[in-house]
């Protein structure tokens, strides 16, 4: 593991000590969940894709256990592990979390909240992004670039477009990865041209079928053929990614709907402007996705009453952070005019909890804030903390 880096100012303890007892002035409990946690969640959550940058080990019963890479997932496990689960609750914390990162410091500090059980999502919403702004600000920053966006407008379009089980799976599982999504938008674009196979009847059987019944027809014809396991895959793994190929070889995807999502995807501007675009789509295209744009709106009109400008909000359809847990808003704060990494990123993330464990869905919402990178960006890293 890479050591600490030894640059006291690089992580500013005392002005970091002094956000944390800011956000629990503001009501939320402090968290300190164990630094060594099941590594399942992570990689189940975040997708495997994240175990390159894992500190992996195991007990001695096997199971694999990882330094925590960060503290939304601690968090939440101890929150259901407690006799608050179930209600409304909101937690703070400040402490040291571990990923590769090549060349930088594999240990370093994340702060952040995280807000379960409130119904009231677009206030709650709205509350993360105006906390995780006073907290650039604590660190003398005063101009920022605010990114938003809403997975659950995205959910919307795909469920009013009635698409495929397989294609709705695949166009979900790709939308916080943009470029996977451009791929697979401009592969459907070509497949529903000519020179279509011989047997793309059974594939768009396959893709619009019920996808449990799809996999295990898949399964059992791969059983009969004597397959067990094919290059390290299961037959389960196999299957489902025959299901999806599948889909991307059929052609099942219908012009008029690659038409409204690539339109529904420029959408962009502040979130009046943004507002005002996704309304005409969603009348000139008969799209029942108001539900999805009213949230939008209310959220909007929350952010403006604790104070944020909204003018200065940079909201984009296409907006996702690379989590596959997110189901809702989701936002980052940056550097003004810079394209680096977030100073402060989160979003809704309502599924999570039942996919931990939870008995019925909770709501969910918090952020994260990058000490490093904020200590880096502050007008006041050469003064005292």
């Amino acid at each position: 593991m890479s050591r600490r880096a030894e640059n006291p100012a690089t992580v500013s303890p005392s002005r970091a000590d002094r956000l944390l007892s800011s956000f629990i002035q503001a009501g939320y409990i402090k968290a300190e969940p164990a630094i060594l946690q099941p590594a399942e969640p992570f990689l189940d959550l975040s997708g495997e894709d994240i175990r390159k940058s894992l500190y992996l080990t195991s007990d001695p019963g096997g199971e694999e256990l990882c330094l925590r890479p960060d503290l939304t997932i601690p968090v939440a496990r101890d929150y259901l592990a407690s006799v608050r689960a179930g209600k409304p609750a909101g937690f703070c914390y400040l402490g040291p979390v571990f990923r590769y990162r090549g060349g930088r410091s594999s240990e370093f500090p994340q702060a952040g909240i995280e807000s379960f059980g409130r119904e009231d999502r677009a206030a709650a919403d709205a509350e993360m992004l105006a906390l995780g702004l006073e907290a650039v600000a604590a660190f003398g920053i005063a101009d920022v670039d605010i990114r938003t966006g809403d997975v659950a407008l995205f959910t919307a379009l795909i469920d009013a477009l009635d698409l495929y089980p397989v294609w709705r799976r695949r166009l979900m599982k790709d939308f916080n990865r943009k470029v996977s999504l451009a791929q697979d938008i401009e592969r459907l674009t070509l497949a529903s041209g000519p020179g279509r196979n011989e047997y793309e009847g059974v594939l768009a059987a396959l893709a619009g079928s019920d996808r449990k019944a799809a996999l295990a027809l898949v399964t059992d014809m791969m059983s009969i053929a004597g397959a067990t396991i094919v290059g390290g895959r299961s037959l389960d793994e196999i299957a489902d990614r025959f299901l999806e190929q599948s889909t991307l070889k059929s052609g099942a995807l219908p012009h008029e709907a690659l038409t409204i999502i690539k339109r529904f995807l420029s959408i962009s501007g502040d979130p009046d402007e943004a507002l005002g675009q996704l309304r005409a789509l969603a009348s000139d295209a008969g799209l029942d996705i108001h539900q999805a744009i009213d949230q939008v709106e209310s959220r909007t009109g929350f952010m403006a009453a604790r104070g944020v400008e909204t003018n200065k909000i940079s909201f984009a359809t296409s907006f996702g952070r690379g989590v596959d847990y997110y189901t809702g808003f989701e936002f980052e704060l940056h550097l003004k005019d810079n394209g680096g990494e977030p100073l402060v990123a989160g979003g809704r993330y309502d599924d999570l909890m039942t996919r931990l464990g939870a008995a019925a869905p909770i709501p969910a919402v918090g952020f994260s804030v990058w000490i490093e990178a904020l200590t880096d960006a502050s007008p006041l890293s050469g003064s005292a903390p």
